[in-house]
């Protein structure tokens, strides 16, 4: 890989001989020709005649012009040459506009140079040849679009950013001399584009503006690889900003650019499960043995060691009881019972391979039976009658409680077993509560299936159960995030705020709880996300780096690593304790709004305003695959327990499966007889194929794409699996005169 300059624009006009010699020597009738000529040779042919007509009208006569009066007034009105004929036939002075012009020099070029047309020829022609261009170079030559258009408009508003930093381009040695020929009229350039060149004055003006950009503005980085060999996706990992995206070293000479090497040089991460303490093991094996003799079932216990004792997974590092946050010593009865839970819910999963259905005739008998192994049950919650929407919904692991969080400042709770929901009475003592039963009496004495939370002064963005007692038991807590930039911890006892974490300067999008249960950790429009603990209500770090809004985040299952999605179009891991960046993920295209990490801790989805789904291998920081087939914004996204399937719901009203295991990629099956057929998902109206005519538009769905459940209309807020594999959904009908 090599880094190369490109030339200078060709073909730039000859500098008028009036430039070179001294306008004491020359004659006012050879100034005046001088001039004309320099204007002819600039492309100004109406403002030659313009100026040429009004010396023979007003000769003889005198009029006192301000050069500085006339500059100013050229500088923006110069839209069209129409503008600058009007600008001098009311400002003529011949002797003052002979020396303001012959003053100017070379600066009158920076003074055209500002006209917007030549942009938006530039770009307009730019654009018209990148479309146009073989479909093997395409994904290389769009990155280009994007620095010329914001410094082409960053030059127009004058903000002064001529230091801004270098746009990296990666480019095959082909493709960039595919470029070059096209933007100096060489060889390969004008036949391979759809647009009609730079054709005209305006449209040398056009290319020259381009030059300057491509100039001051991009670095190529040029490989020897085959365009055909590289992946798209490839291109977009290693183009842009990158230098601004990439965690700079303090003191370092030298930039990095490379999002490899970056975190390459952090070394490896421990990615295996979290520890369990040998007592709280020991106890948790203790009562499995005891409910198995209980049950009759001796196989139980042997099936149940698996569990207790998982393996870890051959070239993973499993951390130690040392490497976690600081957590109590000591293990409780809840901890116990969220153990036994767990193993039991494994063994009754529900085990999704989605793998099986890959080279299966979807029409053949036994799809069916393929399906309900590869697919999972789907249970959808829809909230009706909601105008003002609701940003934000949650599920309790143990699926009693369903929360969501309004844009009218207020959460509400629904109890999905059908049992009341009672706060304490106002005028309960906590004194009086000695044992479990003057605890019931303290409680209210009537109560409903649903409650309303308030105490925010803005829209709720996010709210969160907490994990202590898992599937074993109802949450102790639920956690909410505001536009009010502050986070309220709420008591599902009491049904009341228990306090407010103050620390965020503007909104917090997101919130989620550490699977300790002791941390949380927020993510906020300050561009910083921030870890907080339930026993104190300052925060016990601030992870900052990125260059916009911190849109969501997550923690990794042994709550060593937290990840965070932005507005920079990036995605960042942390180390939860150090607060320092140990992986960067750049390749999205838009803004990362939804993530979600593996069970097993070594995979990491992230999803957003692109359409598109990208899977990355934590440990090494790479792509594994993007999937496509979305048609709006990505919102949520869950592993399966075994993380062998994702589920993403969005704003285009479906929830849809990816196996995470499959190679991915567009499909590349050839048509039969004009047309293409593809399997209905499960859930979907029925199970017949849908054909599709070969007129339709080409199909975005790739072929990890197993299922799409389609709702009426219906955005898909949260997707997330039970302990057995169940997929809750959950979101806000639209109806048709809210859309």
């Amino acid at each position: 890989m090599s880094s190369v300059n490109t030339p200078p624009a060709s073909g730039s006009p000859s500098t008028p001989s009036a430039e070179k010699q001294p306008a004491e020597n020359m004659s006012k009738a050879e100034l005046d020709t001088s001039i004309i000529e320099y204007l002819r040779a600039r492309g100004y042919h109406d403002v030659a005649d313009a100026f040429d007509t009004s010396l023979r009208d007003e000769k003889g006569k005198k009029s006192v012009v301000d050069t500085e009066a006339l500059r100013k007034a050229l500088e923006p009105r110069l839209k069209e040459s129409t503008n600058l004929l009007n600008e001098l036939t009311t400002m003529t002075s011949p002797a003052n506009l002979q020396n303001l012009l012959l003053n100017l020099g070379s600066g009158l070029d920076d003074i055209l140079s500002t006209d917007p047309s030549d942009r938006h020829e530039g770009f307009k022609e730019l654009e018209s040849w990148v479309e146009g261009s073989l479909d093997m170079y395409r994904p290389e030559f769009r990155p280009i679009l994007f620095p010329i258009f914001c410094h082409f408009y960053l030059d127009l508003i004058q903000r002064g950013f001529k230091d801004a930093a270098i746009y990296i381009i990666r480019m095959s040695r082909s493709g960039f001399g595919l470029l070059i020929g096209w933007l100096t009229e060489g060889v390969g350039g004008e036949a391979s584009g759809a647009g009609e060149g730079f054709q005209g004055e305006k449209g040398k003006r056009g290319r020259a503006a381009v030059m300057r950009v491509v100039n001051n503005h991009l670095r190529f980085d040029v490989t020897s690889s085959n365009p055909t060999s590289v992946a798209p996706n490839t291109w977009e990992e290693s183009t842009g900003l990158l230098s601004s995206l990439i965690p700079q070293a303090n003191g370092a000479a030298k930039k990095m650019i490379d999002p490899h090497v970056f975190n390459s040089s952090k070394g490896d991460l421990k990615l295996g499960p979290a520890p369990l303490s040998e007592e709280l093991r020991t106890e948790a094996e203790r009562t499995l043995r005891e409910h198995a003799m209980l049950d009759r079932d001796p196989a139980a216990q042997q099936f149940d060691v698996q569990f207790t004792r998982p393996q870890v997974p051959p070239g993973v590092i499993a951390p130690s009881e040392s490497d976690l946050p600081p957590h109590p010593a000591t293990f409780k009865t809840a901890d116990v019972e969220r153990e036994v839970s767990s193993v039991k819910d494994a063994r009754k999963r529900i085990r999704l391979e989605p793998s099986v259905l890959a080279n299966v005739d979807l029409s053949s008998p036994q799809a069916n039976t393929l399906r309900a192994r590869a697919l999972p049950s789907v249970c959808a919650y829809t909230l009706h009658n909601v105008p003002e929407g609701a940003p934000c919904m949650t599920f309790s692991q143990d699926t009693s409680l369903m929360a969501a969080g309004f844009a009218e400042s207020y959460i509400k709770l629904w109890s999905l077993k059908g049992e009341k929901l009672r706060g304490m009475r106002s005028d309960f003592q906590s004194s009086a509560i000695k044992d479990p039963a003057s605890l019931r009496k303290a409680k209210e004495k009537k109560g409903s299936t649903t409650r309303k939370l308030i105490g925010h002064s803005g829209p709720v963005y996010s709210v969160a159960f907490d994990p202590c007692n898992g599937s074993a038991a109802p949450p102790k807590y639920l956690l909410s995030a505001s536009a009010d930039a502050t986070t309220r911890l709420w008591s599902m006892d009491t049904l009341t705020n228990v306090v407010a974490f103050r620390g965020h300067e503007n909104p917090v999008w997101d919130v989620k709880w550490s699977p300790l249960g002791i941390y949380f950790a927020t993510a906020s429009r300050d561009r910083t996300a921030r870890l907080w603990s339930t026993d104190r209500t300052s925060c016990l770090r601030i992870y900052a780096g990125h260059l916009s809004d911190v849109d969501c985040l997550q923690f990794h299952p042994n709550s060593l690593y937290l990840a965070t999605g932005s507005s920079d179009w990036t995605a960042r891991l942390w180390d939860v304790q150090r607060g320092s960046c140990v992986r960067v993920f750049i390749g999205q295209q838009g803004a990362v709004t939804s993530m979600a990490i593996s069970p097993d801790g070594r995979y990491l989805a992230t999803g957003g305003e692109d359409l598109a789904v990208n899977l990355w291998d934590i440990g090494s920081g790479k792509r594994i695959k993007k999937m496509t087939g979305h048609t709006g914004s990505i919102y949520s996204l869950a592993f399966s327990a075994e993380s062998s399937l994702l589920v993403s719901g969005g704003a285009d009203w479906t929830v849809r499966c990816w196996d995470v295991k499959s190679g991915g990629g567009l499909p590349t099956k050839p048509k039969e007889n004009g047309v293409t057929t593809s399997y209905t998902p499960l859930g979907m109206a029925n199970n017949e194929p849908v054909v599709k005519s070969s007129s339709d538009e080409e199909s975005t769905e790739t072929i990890d794409l197993v299922a799409t459940f389609p709702t009426k209309r219906t955005p898909v807020s949260n997707v997330q699996f039970t302990q057995r594999n169940l997929c809750l959904v959950g979101g806000n009908f639209l109806s048709p005169e809210n859309r």
